[in-house]
């Protein structure tokens, strides 16, 4: 499973194992639930119990505002900031061409089609800042150019507790390229 590593993996096992059979029967009721009942939400992807996710359903987002992002845990991670009050699409994953994942693997035409209805004041690019998550905002950026939207990407550099000196090179000079002033 993706982020579990062979000692963690490992230990997991072991616990099956020593588990009761009415524990591992639990466990294996609870995987096929959640594969019954959660889904990808018809409007932005976002993972729901419900055809529409609850972001998407609500009345108090600002509708003019939208986020990409690549996967649905890109959404806890900025939802938990309690700063953005905007709508979200999520991709489903990045362009990644040594991986054999081109445009139409993503859910970038669904977003395409979703900018040219919904008519978005900002699109806020949000996705990761690694080379796939960069070439995914690059392209995003080119596909929507034209779109009348202001197009952002969040910002990066120096993370917030962490010490200048350990930062790599880049990290140091996205962070000088993104620097604001003090107001």
């Amino acid at each position: 499973m993706p982020g579990i590593g062979p000692k963690s993996a490992q230990r997991l096992a072991y616990h099956i194992l020593r588990s009761s059979k009415n524990d591992a029967e639990t466990l294996s009721k609870a995987i096929v639930k959640v594969k019954e009942s959660v889904r990808f939400c018809k409007t932005c992807n976002n993972l729901s119990d419900e055809e529409i996710c609850e972001i998407c359903n609500s009345g108090d987002r600002d509708r003019s505002s939208l986020c990409v992002v690549e996967e649905p845990n890109d959404i806890a991670a900025i939802e938990k900031a309690r700063e953005y009050n905007g709508i979200y699409h999520v991709l489903l994953g990045s362009l990644s061409p040594l991986d054999g994942i081109g445009p139409s693997d993503l859910k970038i035409k669904e977003l395409l089609e979703r900018v040219k209805k919904e008519r978005f004041k900002e699109i806020i690019i949000a996705t990761d800042f690694n080379t796939e998550g960069e070439a995914t905002a690059l392209y995003l950026m080119k596909q929507l150019q034209s779109s009348g939207s202001k197009l952002t990407r969040v910002a990066y550099g120096i993370p917030v507790g962490g010490d200048i000196e350990y930062a790599d090179q880049a990290t140091i000079l996205k962070a000088f390229e993104g620097r604001r002033e003090l107001k």
